[in-house]
């Protein structure tokens, strides 16, 4: 028995790959990467003799089929995912009969669109004294949402909010922000295909008038919703500071200073 790889592709733009990621493609033997969102140059790396196949239009039953027949006959085997494979990537799914074959599996991190989102639109997620939480999150549509997580109490917090999978239902969206208690002015970003040559589409708006201007920009699909009271930070004054910097605030390698 070979290796079966997860490994996180990244939000779009190909070098944003690990290099890790990319020596796993170099050594494959065999590939089968999500063809409906990973970008096909992501496959650059991979070596002439490599056999290739896109999962796009295979069902669960058909990738891990795939996956346990190349684990049986190559050493290395990389199931090439957009974005991270933890997040919304079915890693455990497709991992059960991986494990009960006694196929071993490795999982390469990949940048997220959430971060890739924010870097973007040149925002920060995170802001001393504003907001120190991130919640990744989607609204409920075929795949339902725990009770627990219902979007509405999500959003209550009032932290930094990166709503993946959700495009489809920004109208649903902002009215619910407005709900849960933000302003209809208060800031949102929607990011189309981050980081993707020649795709990227970075569309900002209030809670009020987004779902007008993602319509008006046509985009319906592989867009991430940013809401957040950080977002605009650079605009205004801070209304704190971090400490990581502050000369009175004494760290390991830096004694504090008075003046």
């Amino acid at each position: 028995m070979g290796k079966v790889w997860f490994v996180g592709a990244g939000p779009g733009a190909p070098d944003l790959i690990t290099v890790r990621g990319t020596r796993l493609l170099a050594e494959a033997d065999a590939i089968l990467y999500t063809g409906s969102l990973v970008a096909e140059t992501a496959l650059q790396w991979a070596s002439p003799e490599c056999e290739i196949a896109d999962s796009k239009s295979m069902d669960l039953a058909q990738v891990t089929e795939w996956l346990l027949d190349r684990a049986a006959r190559c050493q290395t085997v990389v199931r090439l995912q957009t974005g991270d494979p933890t997040l919304y990537g079915v890693v455990a799914e497709l991992a059960r009969p991986l494990d009960a074959a006694g196929v071993e599996i490795g999982i390469v991190p990949g940048v997220s669109s959430a971060m890739a989102s924010a870097a973007a639109a040149g925002e920060c997620l995170t802001l001393p004294e504003v907001t120190q939480t991130v919640i990744f999150t989607r609204v409920s549509e075929r795949t339902k949402m725990p009770e627990r997580e219902h979007f509405a109490g999500l959003a209550a917090h009032g932290c930094t909010l990166c709503i993946f999978l959700s495009i489809e239902r920004i109208e649903s969206i902002a009215q619910t922000l407005e709900e849960a208690g933000w302003a209809a002015d208060a800031p949102v970003v929607v990011v189309h295909k981050a980081t993707w040559p020649g795709e990227e589409l970075v569309l900002r708006g209030t809670i009020a008038d987004i779902a007008a201007r993602c319509r008006e920009a046509k985009v319906e699909r592989q867009a991430l919703i940013l809401v957040s009271p950080a977002l605009g930070a650079r605009q205004h004054a801070p209304r704190a500071t971090s400490k990581l910097y502050d000369a009175s605030f004494p760290r390991r390698f830096r004694p504090a200073r008075e003046d």
